[in-house]
């Protein structure tokens, strides 16, 4: 009887050990997701359809934005990545007659990385920094392909307000490195 009674508290014993310790190996797991993979998650949580007002600081007598613009963000490639798509509400998807740039966001190792396939014929990349903020993932320039004869897209914020509303700002880098803003605020499309 007491062979059989300690087997049994040995065994408690090895249970409740056993069940401590994978109780810790998935809390050290969550503390360990890097900056990257937390903005990541951050990100995919704004997939959907989102529309919105846009406004440009300087504004620019060229580009009209008295309608509003459509954003569309998916999730794709198991994701892996962030299909960002941008137009003016209400266009075709024709890309002969209406600007519609695309980026796609994506883990790179335990970095967050963006590369802007701009109307201007480039290809941004862009990085993401460091939190400082729950509701923001900031992105800063790294480095450019393809021609900038026409400036470039430089630095972008995305701010979630809730899960109904969120706010993105673009820079962009007009010849001369003159920067442009562009500031939407975005509703999502029920």
């Amino acid at each position: 009887m007491k062979s059989l009674r300690l087997t049994l508290t040995v065994a408690l014993i090895l249970i409740t050990v056993a069940a401590m310790s994978i109780a810790g190996t998935a809390a050290d797991t969550q503390k360990s997701q890097s900056d990257g993979q937390k903005s990541f998650d951050k990100m995919k949580a704004l997939a959907g359809e989102w529309e919105g007002s846009v406004t440009l600081d300087p504004p620019e007598t060229d580009m009209k934005m008295d309608k509003p613009v459509h954003i569309s963000l998916r999730v794709t490639s198991r994701g892996n990545a962030l299909v960002h798509e941008m137009q003016e509400a209400g266009t075709p998807l024709d890309p002969t007659k209406f600007d519609h740039p695309l980026t796609m966001i994506y883990l790179d190792g335990d970095r967050l990385t963006l590369i802007h396939y701009c109307d201007a014929g480039n290809r941004p990349r862009m990085t993401a920094k460091a939190p400082a903020d729950s509701k923001k993932v900031e992105f800063e320039f790294l480095d450019l392909s393809g021609g900038n004869e026409q400036g470039h897209m430089y630095h972008a914020v995305f701010t979630a307000v809730d899960v109904n509303h969120h706010i993105e700002d673009w820079t962009y880098r007009m010849p001369g490195d003159k920067p442009m803003h562009a500031h939407m605020e975005l509703t999502r499309k029920q």
